[in-house]
């Protein structure tokens, strides 16, 4: 039976992705207590990257935007990988979200909301989040955005 979270995910076009495994030593997420916090999570779709370089230079803020969507998708994977299910998450508490960008950039707040607005697409007040948007040098594998969570769990 489809939950109320796998519908608005579906009505919002969005299937999740087996989650990433680590590129190094590190684990994808770490529970303690009742706080679930993810590793950065990057903008794979499809199993690739679906955008590279930097923002304000290969990329403009659309782009960004939909660079930043991917990760929140892909933080709400290890989520349900490390829950079992999404039902269980009681707030999105914050996310970090990290643009490679140029030095004259400076709308990272404007990217950040391409994962902000996924989330509460996709969970309603659930998804509601305190943030940060930082701009950042580089990202790996030329990644343009990178995010990271704190999740409150039941």
């Amino acid at each position: 039976m489809a939950t109320t979270i796998d519908k608005r995910l579906l009505e919002l076009g969005v299937e999740l992705p087996e989650p990433a495994a680590p590129a190094a030593n590190y684990v994808p997420f770490v529970q303690t207590g009742n706080l679930l916090v993810t590793s950065g999570q990057l903008p794979i779709k499809d199993g690739k990257l679906m955008a590279m370089g930097l923002l304000g230079r290969e990329l403009g803020t659309e782009a960004g935007k939909l660079a930043a969507k991917w990760c929140a998708v892909n933080v709400l994977a290890q989520a349900r990988a490390a829950l079992g299910k999404l039902e269980r998450v009681r707030r999105i508490v914050k996310i970090t979200v990290f643009v490679a960008s140029t030095p004259d950039f400076t709308e990272q707040h404007l990217v950040a909301n391409g994962a902000s607005d996924f989330l509460v697409a996709a969970l309603g007040e659930t998804g509601r989040h305190a943030r940060s948007a930082v701009g950042v040098a580089s990202l790996p594998m030329n990644a343009p955005v990178e995010i990271e969570a704190i999740i409150e769990v039941a």
